[in-house]
Order: structure tokens, then sequence, then C-alpha cells
């Protein structure tokens, strides 16, 4: 069962990430979350209270400092370690380099890196979901599990050639290449506990052949990178 109050605090937590810049007004949060706004302003509150979130100078409602310090406590070890691939990743391919990870049945996006060069960006957002069997990223994990009776053709086809491949599922327009990252195969890094994938995600122009290479390389080199 759902607590109605967690869920909407999460909530409030899940729309401010879509407005990370301007922030929403306590107004549009009620409007959102279909409450009154008496209602609202008391989940604000206790999220102002453990820095969850902020207040603009003319009453706006943001995320705040707190958020930060949960997101460096997740996978601190595969955040690190992808930060200095994924950046080279993405200017290798002139395409936007992501981490995703596997929750359940959905896969999450943790980290996105925008090409310096890319003439448009195609990205998704940092906390974006979407089930694990569609989309390069989560198909690309689930083919790195054991075979399964459910597993799809895409799947079987991403386990033969160790890569995902996918166009247009999540984005019209965006080709999604895709590969998991295995620390179970590196003793070094058994502290990963997260399944997860690094991608890349273009547009038409994207040099599928040249980006396959460049996404397997930075896999391979994410699950034997010693932990420091």
């Amino acid at each position: 069962m759902v607590l109605q109050t967690l869920d909407r605090g999460l909530t409030i937590l899940q729309l401010l990430s879509h407005e990370r810049s301007a922030g929403m007004t306590v107004a549009q949060l009620a409007a959102e979350l279909d409450v009154h706004r008496a209602i609202c302003y008391r989940l604000v509150g206790t999220l102002d209270a453990h820095g969850l979130t902020a207040r603009t100078a003319d009453g706006r409602v943001r995320l705040g400092a707190g958020i930060a310090a949960l997101a460096a406590s997740y996978e601190p070890q595969l955040r690190r370690a992808a930060e200095p691939v994924l950046a080279g990743l993405a200017k290798q391919t002139t395409a936007t380099a992501c981490i995703a990870v596997a929750q359940g049945d959905v896969c999450i996006y943790i980290m996105s890196v925008e090409s310096p060069d890319a003439v448009l960006h195609m990205s998704p957002r940092v906390g974006s979901r979407h089930p694990l069997s569609i989309g390069a990223a989560g198909i690309a994990i689930l083919a790195a599990r054991q075979p399964s009776a459910t597993d799809t053709d895409a799947v079987n086809l991403a386990r033969l050639q160790g890569y995902s491949i996918t166009s247009g599922q999540l984005q019209i327009g965006a080709t999604g290449i895709a590969a998991a990252i295995q620390p179970n195969r590196a003793e070094d890094l058994s502290g990963w506990n997260a399944e997860a994938s690094v991608s890349v995600i273009g547009t038409a122009e994207l040099n599928i052949p040249h980006a396959v290479t460049a996404v397997a390389a930075a896999a391979d080199h994410l699950t034997r990178l010693a932990a420091t």
C-alpha cells in the first residue's frame, strides 16, 4: 500500500526535477498533485526542512542541496569511474553519453553528458525512467543477465552481439547504442551493486559502427577499472 503523503512528497521532487532552472510555484505543484494549496504548503515545508527543496527570492520551489548529497551517495564507485569515461565517449561520438541502472523492471538514467560538438542534443534527463524491455540501455542490461524464456528477440540479439541498438523507441529520431557494465567480471569492482549499462544517444547522423566500437570500449573500460 502506498503511503499517500510520502507519495505526494516524492511526486513533488520528480516534478521539480523537470523544472531545474525556474522551479515551480506552490499553486502549480498543488494543481499537479490535485490537492489544496494548504496541503502542498505543508508538504513543501517538510521537504524544505530536510534540505530537499529550497525557495527562490520570489517564493518558487526548487530542488535543494540535500538532493545532491543523496545523489552522491548512490553507487559512488560507479559514478566516480564513469565521469571521465562519459565525457570522452560523448566527445568521441558527438552524441550524449549516459549511464543507466536497473531498478526492478525499470531502467533509470543516473548520469548524462552531452557532446560539446553536437548540433542537436538527444538527452534523457537524469532520473528519467522507462521499462527495461525498451530502449538500448535497458535491453543491454537484460542481455547481461542469464538467459530466460521470457527474453525478447532484441535481448537475445544484444546478448549475441554484446551490445544493443534501438531507433525511435523512446524518442522520435533518436538512435541508442548501449552495452552492459558487468562488475562481476572483475573482482576489484565487487563494490558495485547496480546492474548498469553505458550508452550513447544520437540523431540519424550518428556513425553507428564508430559508436558501437566506442560504447563497447567504454563498457569494457568501466568493467575493468579499479575502484579508487
